[in-house]
């Protein structure tokens, strides 16, 4: 795919450009796939995307393949095995915090039926749609992604900002956000 145009942030590095074409703005229904990205960006809060992306296959070997069964019953020699594992973001709160995370999703898939039922209804089902200018038109927080975040914090969840949750609808395709000549738009639109 070369001499196409894409949304400037991901502009020069593979692993940028591979997730930007091939998951960025790509609604997801999977419960496995929204605990997967949902734990992603949590452990990016304060990070570079880049930095969890390139050690994404680390995060899904240590944490059992994102099984949010295994991870509510983590135990503290689980957590201390985490926390020497160098090829994930070693940050015991974020750890910690990924095994509450796995029983308050469970108990939001209790109530709703399912994750992805809870997270979908906020827009009924319908991706937000923009077609920002340039990258620097590119939102980091909306009302939206306020409520989410207030509400998953009541939820029980953790390192759940509104930045975080904007970065997460964006992720799982809540939010379609590529910029206005990025062949995505293009491809999307059929021209």
């Amino acid at each position: 795919m070369d001499n196409i145009i894409r949304c400037q942030w991901c502009v020069g590095n593979a692993v940028y450009e591979k997730y930007h074409d091939e998951e960025w703005g790509v609604a997801v229904y999977d419960d496995q796939r929204l605990f997967e990205l949902l734990i992603l960006e949590t452990f990016q809060a304060g990070l570079s995307w880049i930095i969890i992306l390139k050690k994404r296959e680390h995060f899904r070997e240590g944490f059992d393949h994102f099984d949010y069964r295994k991870i509510a019953q983590y135990g503290e020699t689980k957590i201390q095995e985490l926390m020497q594992n160098p090829g994930i973001v070693r940050h015991q709160l974020k750890i910690r915090s990924t095994v509450s995370n796995a029983a308050a999703f469970m108990k939001v898939q209790e109530e709703f039926g399912s994750f992805s039922n809870y997270i979908w209804r906020y827009t009924n089902g319908i991706p937000i749609v923009n077609h920002p200018k340039t990258v620097k038109d590119i939102a980091s927080t909306s009302t939206l992604s306020d409520s989410i975040s207030k509400d998953l914090k009541k939820r029980g969840f953790k390192f759940v900002g509104s930045t975080v949750v904007y970065a997460y609808m964006q992720a799982i395709g809540i939010v379609e956000e590529h910029i206005e000549n990025c062949w995505k738009i293009k491809n999307n639109l059929g021209l």
